[in-house]
């Protein structure tokens, strides 16, 4: 088999210039997450294929990178299902391994436990815009705080840290599954169809409510269901207080703590938000996961015409581990969409050093490569970043790569300083 030069399919090498910007927006997410009390944890990219395969990472869990077992453990002979072949996976996202986390160090964590987390997942999913099969993941999350705090604190740290990195005309649509769930249950759907409604729902964006309907009917539901189901969204779109609307018309099947403590949520954010952004409470979120059992929120950047970056409450999951619930809600920020923008828009990093250049020409070396190094040493002390490199025989376009790059101080080296 011939090597190849290029990334597999889904993944990419990361070149100086964007590599930059990530490092740079890497350092503000950790700094703003600090301020509001995030402390930074890690985990292993690879989990027991158990975890990653327990029916509540939804679509993702058909896109998992599965690994072969080794050695002895490896008998294809004898093979008869997957389960005989594989016993781990890649990481779809970092909740998954933050629950087990969790559920193994609990003892020595505070509670609650605000965590950060950033790292590479891997989805064997079709790359396009945005989108790739390898990308780093942002996430805080708050566990064993049961009350609407978590969700306020979420948000709050999430906008404050997009708008440090310069956006501001972004929204964040926020709904609650328990608003969702009400409202099936409202129009008449049975319990268990909701999932395979809230699909179809999904789509409401792309296809337009009439298209909601087609494939609602289409999957053998009553029209009668569906026109009722539908006019609630229509209803809540005209109403002045879509919330409140739903409150007074769900009552029969929405605890009304539960659209008090959501109402809540938006009016403190609305109320001590200090950037410039939309909360907007969208009805029609659904987020794909089937961990959530609460709160889910959403972020819609008008730049990418989609979501970049997402979260919600799943309160269920540690007890999966532990067979204890434990309240935790999470927040992920789409970084590999936000440095993509950043790229596009030709963003540069601020209050960088200034560059300065050391070319030196083949041959010198001994005590006139040291001194070039210490003179190098010298000026990075007083806070230039210097680059030190053999001069090359086109130095013109040496000189042209390296101002690309920044650079706008050069000197020159030469074995014959007369040169």
């Amino acid at each position: 088999m011939a090597l190849s030069k290029k990334p597999t399919t889904g993944m990419k090498d990361i070149l100086p210039a964007e590599m930059k910007i990530r490092d740079y927006v890497i350092s503000v997410i950790k700094d703003t997450y600090g301020k509001f009390g995030f402390t930074s944890i890690e985990t292993p990219c690879v989990e027991n294929i158990a975890n990653l395969s327990n029916k509540q990472g939804g679509e993702n869990e058909k896109l998992i990178f599965k690994i072969l077992k080794r050695g002895e453990k490896l008998n294809l002979e004898t093979a008869e299902t997957e389960s005989d072949l594989v016993d781990g996976g890649l990481r779809y996202d970092l909740t998954v391994p933050l629950v087990r986390f969790y559920s193994n160090n609990a003892a020595n964590l505070p509670s609650p436990f605000k965590a950060l987390q950033m790292g590479n997942v891997w989805r064997a999913d079709r790359p396009q815009r945005g989108r790739y099969r390898q990308f780093m993941q942002c996430d805080i999350d708050i566990l064993g705080e049961a009350s609407n705090l978590a969700e306020i604190e979420l948000i709050l740290a999430t906008t404050t840290t997009i708008s440090r990195l310069g956006f501001s005309n972004f929204q964040i649509r926020i709904n609650d599954r328990r608003i969702l769930k009400a409202m099936a249950a409202y129009a008449g759907f049975a319990e268990e169809n909701f999932d395979s409604v809230f699909i179809t729902l999904d789509k409401m964006d792309k296809i337009g409510i009439e298209g909601v309907k087609e494939e609602l009917v289409a999957d053998g539901y009553e029209e009668a269901v569906c026109d009722k189901y539908l006019t609630l969204f229509t209803e809540v779109e005209k109403a002045e207080n879509g919330p409140s609307y739903l409150a007074e018309t769900l009552k029969e099947y929405l605890d009304e703590e539960v659209m008090a403590s959501f109402m809540e949520i938006i009016d403190s954010v609305k109320a001590t938000k200090a950037d410039t952004f939309e909360l907007v409470f969208d009805p029609t979120l659904v987020r794909g996961m089937s961990y959530y059992t609460g709160t889910i929120f959403e972020i819609a950047m008008p730049e990418f015409g989609g979501s970049c970056g997402g979260g919600g409450r799943y309160d269920k999951m540690v007890g999966k581990f532990t067979g204890n619930d434990v309240p935790a809600c999470g927040f992920s920020i789409g970084f590999e969409r936000i440095v993509l923008l950043l790229m596009e828009k030709g963003f540069t990093v601020p209050e960088e050093p200034e560059k300065m250049a050391f070319l030196i020409e083949k041959g010198v070396s001994g005590e006139a490569l040291c001194n070039v190094i210490a003179e190098a040493q010298a000026a990075r002390k007083e806070g230039w970043q210097v680059l030190v490199a053999r001069m090359n025989k086109n130095k013109k376009f040496q000189k042209e790569q390296l101002m690309a790059e920044g650079y706008n101080e050069f000197k020159e080296f030469y074995k014959n300083p007369l040169k």
